[in-house]
This record gives structure tokens, C-alpha cells and sequence, in this order.
């Protein structure tokens, strides 16, 4: 068999983890995390980080590798994970990617455009402003700056934003004009899975796994990095609601909802952006359909 990367995407709570495991498990070989928040090790119930036992079932790759305090993206993980994947393939010939960060997941796949160091400085006024003045402060400087961004991207996700808007700042040119769309070949096969289920069911799975979130002590958690809610790590869904709980702008019951809410839209999102990817094949999140799948390649 070729060196092959066994690329598993979907959206949030559609099973990923459970399956990339049972994936793993039937080649023998190992998993690297996709997912742009599960790397950080002060993170764990809020990103649905895999559990001990499941950590413990396979080695994993880019899960508690980094610090929030640390700037980690899309070109970081390339780095990481092209290098894992080279240290996989030296014992066996299949390694498994699994996430839900499709921007990850595509640099991983086809390589990413480089784009201009960013000064500390503008970063920091960028957040610092973004925390005064909130998304509307944030879409209005990206509209002003980077009109051609805005007509084009995506300009719900604060990440997004703050990055378009510290890449025109620094450089005076559009992040979109450093996307080339130039794939960089690799030298193993690639086969894309990606996991669905019907809208209700998944809408349900996201809302049961936030009430569990909760039990599990979401709050606990959230509450330890009250101090370090300005970082880049913590602009996250189930984060920012409780930050928003903690300074009493909105109710717990509040939050919780606010929580599912913002995870559904996320997972359209998702959705969205895989399904232009025309080379991901998709199915349920059976483990037999998908090795069915993947011997077929």
C-alpha cells in the first residue's frame, strides 16, 4: 500500500472522534488532531476534547501539544502535522487526520499561502478594541480596510476578522490577495471522508453534549482562564458565552442556550465549507461504511 492520509472532516458532533479511533485501530497506526482548539492543554471540556480512554486507545497527535499563551495557525499545524505525518509513515504506511477546522484540514491537504509577520503591537490594539467595542467595532474596521474581504469572507468569526484586519495593517494588502489557490503537491495519497448526519439529529447531538458540557463543569473551567479571555485560544464557542455569564451581561440559562445556538451555526458553517471541497467523499458515521469507503480508494 502507498503512504496513504485517511482525512476525516465533518461537522461538530457528528462522531468524528469515535470513528477516526475505530479507523486508527483498523490500520494500526496513529491519529493527528485537526481541530484548532484541541491542542491546547488548558483547554478540555469545552473544545470536547477526547477522553483519557480514548487517548489512551490510540497515540494522538496535536492534543495538549500547545499553550493558549502560544500563537498557533494554520501554517503552525501544516509544520506539525507534515512532520508527524513523516514519523507515522517510518512504522507504517496509513496515518488518520481527523477534525473539524477546515482551514487546518485544506492546509494540511494543499499546502498554505504565506502572509506577512504581524507586529505584536497591532495585534494587541486589534483586541484590545475588539473587546471594547465587539463584533460590530470589528466588522466596520474590516469594511473600511478591507472592503474586498468583506464582500468575500467570512465575517461572523471574530478570528477571522482580527486576522483580515492585522494582515491589511501590516502589510496594506488584502488577505485574500495572498491566497494563491496554488496546491503544493504531497507525497502521499490522500483520501477525504466526511461524516453527516441529518440536520435534527446532529442539532440534537449538539445540544445534548453542551447539557453535558455543563454537568461536566464547563463553568469550572471557563471560569480558571477568566483572566486570559482576551487571548486569541479563548474567542471560542462555550467560552465567550460563560465570560459574558461571569459579568453578569447575560444569565447562565442564557449562556447555555447562547452555547447551542452559536455551536448549530458553527456546524452549518462547517458543512458549508466541506461540501465545496469536491474531493471528500461522504457517508453516516458507521465504521464499516467508511472502511468500505476508504478500501474502495
Amino acid at each position: 500500500m502507498n503512504k496513504t492520509c485517511i482525512v476525516i472532516s465533518g461537522p461538530t458532533a457528528v462522531g468524528k472522534t469515535s470513528l477516526a479511533i475505530s479507523v486508527a485501530k483498523h490500520f494500526s497506526t496513529q491519529i493527528i488532531s485537526s481541530d484548532s482548539r484541541q491542542c491546547y492543554k488548558e483547554l478540555t471540556i469545552g473544545v470536547a476534547k477526547p477522553s483519557q480512554d480514548e487517548l489512551a486507545a490510540v497515540p494522538h497527535h496535536f492534543i495538549n501539544s500547545h499553550s493558549i499563551h502560544e500563537n498557533v495557525n494554520a501554517a503552525v499545524f501544516e509544520k506539525y502535522a507534515l512532520e508527524k505525518v513523516q514519523e507515522i509513515f517510518s512504522k507504517t504506511d496509513v496515518a488518520v487526520i481527523v477534525g473539524g477546522t477546515g482551514l487546518y484540514t485544506k492546509t494540511f491537504c494543499e499546502g498554505i499561502d504565506p502572509v506577512p509577520i504581524i507586529s505584536p503591537g497591532i495585534r494587541e490594539d486589534i483586541i484590545s478594541n475588539y473587546e471594547k467595542g465587539g463584533l460590530e467595532w470589528l466588522q466596520a474596521e474590516v469594511k473600511k480596510n478591507d472592503p474586498f474581504y468583506f464582500s468575500k469572507g467570512e465575517i461572523h468569526n471574530p478570528h477571522r476578522l482580527i486576522r483580515a484586519l492585522e494582515v491589511v495593517m501590516s502589510s496594506g494588502k488584502s488577505i485574500l490577495e495572498f491566497q494563491t489557490k496554488k496546491s503544493q503537491p504531497r507525497d502521499f495519497k490522500i483520501i477525504a471522508i466526511g461524516l453527516e448526519l441529518p440536520r435534527e439529529q446532529l442539532y440534537q447531538r449538539i445540544n445534548s453534549r453542551v447539557d453535558q458540557m455543563i454537568l461536566d463543569g464547563l463553568e469550572e473551567e471557563v471560569r480558571s482562564l477568566i483572566n486570559y479571555q482576551s487571548l486569541n485560544a479563548l474567542q471560542t464557542v462555550g467560552y465567550r458565552e460563560l465570560f459574558d455569564c461571569f459579568s453578569e451581561k447575560i444569565s447562565l440559562q442564557e449562556a447555555i442556550e447562547l452555547i447551542k445556538t452559536s455551536t448549530r451555526h458553527y456546524a452549518k458553517r462547517q458543512m458549508t465549507w466541506f461540501k465545496k471541497d469536491t474531493t471528500i467523499q461522504w457517508t453516516s458515521p458507521d465504521i464499516e461504511k467508511v472502511l468500505k469507503l476508504i478500501l474502495r480508494n
